[in-house]
């Protein structure tokens, strides 16, 4: 083996640990039953993976020699420990016969691992703060510290959500398992926001260097395709529309050096017409349906921007009407101050202004970086540079994102 062959292992195995931790992970935990002993085993076969790897090389099936490892340890670790937990070694005894290596293989069946995971963290036992916690650390990986980021909260007080989480899944004994068709329904909304919530993480980074993560964008259409295997709802499927239709944008969100690129200046030709293609096409079957939900009308307003040739040639005032429609559905400020956007596009940026001050002054936006941007953006438009700048600068001050605080640093440069 060459000097740099230990070098090149090394990065191999970081790669397989960012693409294949979390499926291991969900495998481990459906084959010992608890998350706390399943993490431990995961980062336990890690370690000897950075041991063997750069020393035999990589095998065939790393995922499956992983889970296998991870299994090993695990048990072995019990027994080791039986000699002062005697019930420790019945259950070694137990894991070892009702657990083979067969279950390390790839499960190709729709209830496959991490849909289990995201069900269990998303049992309606857990509090919603507690459910996304759960999920953005046990099936994406997220740490604590962003997890903590994202919700503008206490990395402890994350932590604290995610240990009592667990705790209530070992005492209540909550399965490991897909829900019955007889309960998927009440069971999917939490689901499908926390998969939202996933996507949204991946498509548009909370913080950090990167606009985006491609990692987490990509696991949530994955469990959304699932899903509609699984359960085919109009909301199911107007949520994968959802999905697909904005993450047809991402290669032309950014430019070659990272810098957000507006929708107005994107190279259209860049979006990935495939996935905007499968994405209309879950929005027309969703529509057809006429039980239209919020992912269903969000979907909608997406495929609108996705068939339009260039920001002139959108239907703006198709857009403003399936916003109010959603409004009556979803009431929310977020999808208000979008609807400001719309109607400003189609209206004048005064409208949009007028819009955006009425929003502002009821202070549920006061800290949102967005609002700002669109009531600065305005101003621009309108000539009212002092207004914008001072905007611009409110919108930095929250700004949490690095490309975006480039961008807005940008336009406060150009206003002076």
């Amino acid at each position: 083996m060459t000097s740099d062959a230990p070098t090149a292992a090394h990065a191999k195995v970081d790669a397989i640990y960012r693409d294949e931790s979390r499926k291991v992970l969900a495998t481990l935990i459906r084959l010992l039953g608890d998350f706390d002993a399943a993490e431990e085993a995961l980062q336990e076969a890690f370690a000897v993976t950075m041991e063997q790897w750069p020393r035999d090389g990589i095998p065939t099936n790393p995922r499956a020699w992983l889970v296998s490892t991870g299994r090993f340890k695990a048990i072995d670790g019990m027994r080791r420990r039986a000699r002062y937990d005697a019930s420790l070694s019945e259950l070694a005894k137990h894991l070892d016969v009702t657990t083979s290596d067969s279950s390390a293989q790839e499960d190709e069946h729709i209830e496959d691992d991490r849909l289990r995971l995201i069900f269990t963290c998303c049992h309606p036992a857990l509090a919603e703060e507690a459910q996304l916690a759960m999920t953005l650390r046990e099936v994406c990986n997220l740490t604590t510290e962003e997890i903590a980021r994202a919700f503008l909260t206490k990395p402890a007080t994350i932590a604290q959500r995610i240990v009592r989480a667990k705790a209530k899944i070992r005492d209540a004994r909550i399965p490991y398992e897909v829900p019955p068709p007889s309960e998927l329904p009440e069971r999917l909304d939490s689901v499908l926001r926390v998969v939202y919530l996933v996507f949204n993480e991946g498509y548009s980074a909370s913080f950090g260097a990167s606009l985006t993560r491609a990692d987490l964008s990509g696991e949530a259409i994955r469990l959304g395709r699932l899903l509609v295997q699984l359960l085919p709802e109009p909301e199911v499927m107007g949520l994968l529309a959802l999905m697909l239709l904005h993450e047809s944008r991402r290669p032309a969100r950014t430019s070659a050096n990272g810098d957000l690129v507006l929708l107005e200046q994107q190279d259209r030709s860049l979006w990935n017409q495939t996935q905007i293609n499968e994405g209309i096409a879950f929005v027309e079957r969703a529509l057809s349906s006429k039980r239209i939900g919020p992912y269903t009308l969000q979907a909608a307003i997406a495929a609108v921007h996705a068939e339009a040739s260039s920001v002139e040639q959108t239907d703006w005032a198709q857009i403003v009407a399936l916003y109010d429609v959603l409004l009556r559905v979803e009431p929310s400020p977020i999808i208000q101050l979008n609807r400001a956007v719309a109607v400003a596009m189609r209206d004048g940026p005064a409208k949009g202004l007028e819009l955006v001050d009425a929003l502002l002054e009821r202070g549920e936006l006061a800290q949102y970086h967005l609002a700002h941007a669109a009531r600065a953006d305005f101003c621009r438009r309108l000539g009212r540079n002092a207004d914008a700048r001072v905007s611009y600068q409110r919108a930095l001050a929250f700004a949490k994102q690095e490309p975006e605080q480039r961008f807005l640093r940008q336009r406060l440069m150009e206003l002076t």
